[in-house]
């Protein structure tokens, strides 16, 4: 097997991506280490910006909400996303299915800025509808863990979708079929056969 050689111009552009990626995290860890509050002026070594850290109850609170929404939008998103690929993989046409795929795709393509901002004015619409309304007053949510979850298991649903419908495509059917003719129940294959096989995607 013939060893292709690579050139100096792209070794020298693999260096310079390197560098270009993994510098700058560097940097802001050594600085983190800064006795100074100027981030151009190196005052010494300290970790007092550490202890600083976990005596400020904002920023652990955010971050303890943050991993919060992770855990949880995450599962959510993991489920939805199973079901909306099963359904895309198995039912190849229904109604709306050319919709359905549209919007599993669309959180994808469109910028995330895009996506956050049109979220936040539906979330909005939904919530002057649902002040407007004596009917459904109860069902009205202010905009908290609740309305970023919704969000983030949006984005994340998407791109889990794709992957588990492209591992069910590929999939051999066979097994599937092969349970049916004995008898099992479609929950059953799903979750005896369907899922262990796709759990790696």
């Amino acid at each position: 097997m013939q060893k292709t050689k690579l050139s100096w111009f792209l070794k020298l552009m693999l260096l310079l991506s390197l560098a270009f990626l993994y510098i700058p995290p560097v940097v802001l860890v050594i600085y983190s280490f800064n006795e100074s509050k100027l981030v151009t002026v190196w005052g010494g070594f300290s970790t007092k910006w550490y202890g600083a850290l976990m005596e400020n109850d904002t920023i652990l609170e955010a971050a303890w909400l943050s991993l919060r929404i992770a855990i949880v939008s995450s599962l959510a998103a993991v489920a939805l996303g199973t079901l909306a690929g099963y359904a895309m993989a198995r039912i190849k046409r229904f109604r709306g299915s050319t919709l359905f795929a549209g919007m599993i795709s669309a959180p994808m393509v469109m910028p995330d800025v895009i996506t956050g901002l049109s979220m936040l004015l539906l979330i909005i619409q939904v919530q002057m509808f649902l002040q407007g309304s004596e009917l459904l007053q109860s069902l009205y949510f202010d905009r908290g863990f609740f309305t970023i979850f919704l969000g983030h298991t949006t984005l994340c649903m998407a791109y889990i979708t794709v992957v588990i419908r492209s591992r069910l495509v590929e999939l051999d059917q066979s097994l599937e079929e092969a349970a049916m003719d004995l008898g099992a129940r479609p929950l059953k294959i799903f979750f005896v056969i369907t899922l262990p096989l796709i759990a790696p995607a």
